[in-house]
């Protein structure tokens, strides 16, 4: 399941909530139902807004094939075949 980032400019805090893509979250309230968290003493509807992030890194080291493709690394693959 992925994981977002939410921020609250109501108390200045973000936090990393996991759900489906298809949701989303709006509220200070839903992010803490979500995350397991105390309100804290911030109104449950104030707004959040959903932060994008750069996802996570992944080491050539866990993969299968740890070589690049040569069309990520500046060579040519026949027609774009690789999806690059």
């Amino acid at each position: 399941m992925p994981s977002y980032d939410y921020y609250c400019a109501a108390n200045q805090q973000t936090v990393e909530v996991k759900h489906s893509m298809k949701f989303k979250l709006s509220t200070w309230g839903e992010v803490c139902e979500q995350a397991g968290l105390d309100l804290g003493g911030v109104a449950a509807d104030s707004p959040v807004e959903r932060l994008i992030t750069g996802g996570q890194v992944v080491s050539s080291s866990s993969l299968k094939n740890p070589d690049m493709p040569p069309c990520a690394s500046g060579g040519g693959c026949g027609g774009g075949s690789c999806n690059f």
